[in-house]
């Protein structure tokens, strides 16, 4: 098959889960529930390589101009950003330590921006060729899948639940960026879900049935 940079994108999500599964293996027996730092560093550097070698300046300000078409898609997009709001209400608490905080802000700052860019920027225009609801199953799916990979070492985040919820927050977003043509809302949604799905406390299982 010649190795052209639309077979490089449709490849690199897989590459990218089976780094993330390979790595959970290998620091899993070590470091435990802190499996999630080397899973996401290793993940955003590879996001960034494909991001930078593939899509480029223009790419990214292409994804961030202000969307068009109508405004209440972007609110679709926050609306379902606000589904894990009762896991920060109920348990904020578990912020107090600098530890926990500290990676916690990190992925909240950092993530949004390099998923949002790689899931939907990348994949979904090199698949714009593709019937629009194959681009976001496509997409969405492996989003989801990719969200599995924190179930290996978090109680909090192995079932259905998480991937199917990630999986509808894929779609969504997906729908919003074909309909505005612009990520700027997606971003912010997506660093909401971040803030309120408490992250770093979600991965070291520091509430509900998990614990120290």
């Amino acid at each position: 098959m010649h190795l052209t940079k639309k077979n490089v994108v449709l490849a690199s999500p897989f590459v990218i889960i089976a780094m993330n599964f390979i790595v959970a293996y290998i620091f899993g027996p070590i470091i435990g529930k802190w499996t999630f730092i080397p899973i996401i560093l290793i993940e955003w550097c590879l996001f960034i390589f494909f991001i930078s070698r593939i899509a480029g300046k223009d790419s990214i300000l292409k994804w961030l101009k202000k969307p068009c078409g109508d405004f209440a898609w972007n609110m679709y997009a926050i609306f379902i950003s606000l589904i894990p709001l009762p896991l920060f209400v109920f348990n904020y608490e578990t912020l107090a330590f600098w530890h926990v905080w500290v990676p916690y802000a990190l992925i909240a700052l950092v993530n949004p921006w390099v998923e949002e860019f790689y899931w939907r920027g990348l994949l979904l225009d090199y698949t714009k060729d593709w019937s629009k609801w194959i681009s976001i199953l496509f997409s969405s799916s492996l989003f989801a899948l990719n969200q599995a990979v924190f179930g290996l070492s978090s109680d909090l985040n192995n079932g259905y639940a998480v991937v199917v919820s990630a999986f509808m927050m894929g779609v969504v977003w997906a729908i919003v960026y074909q309909r505005t043509n612009s990520l700027r809302w997606v971003i912010f949604a997506h660093f909401l879900v971040d803030v309120f799905n408490l992250s770093a406390a979600s991965f070291l299982d520091l509430y509900g049935r998990g614990g120290w």
